[in-house]
């Protein structure tokens, strides 16, 4: 896309995945949506066909490491809720970068 085209933007048929992702997280962090049921929320979704494979299998390592920390209180098991917070918004910030440049 040359620099007179403008921003580069999200085309429309992503959005839909990206914002069910971040609402169900949202829920999740505000405590009105459980870690089990937001992890087969998310598996639900249907990952963009523009993102590569890796993209589906990191996403699906992260749940299985949220199903696996909801099943210990707070943060004594070894996969520490924050982090995987934290990761699971960058994995989002990456796949709005790469679903952007496709």
């Amino acid at each position: 896309m040359t620099e007179a085209a403008g921003p580069m933007t999200l085309a429309p048929q992503h959005a839909p995945f990206l914002d069910a992702l971040r609402e169900a997280m949202a829920a999740r962090q505000a405590g009105t949506l459980g870690t089990a049921a937001f992890c087969e929320r998310v598996r639900a979704l249907t990952l963009p066909p523009s993102l590569p494979p890796a993209f589906g299998q990191v996403l699906a390592d992260l749940l299985d490491r949220m199903e696996s920390s909801a099943l210990f209180s707070g943060e004594s098991c070894s996969f520490s809720e924050t982090d995987l917070d934290a990761a699971l918004q960058t994995w989002i910030e990456r796949a709005q970068m790469r679903l952007i440049q496709s």
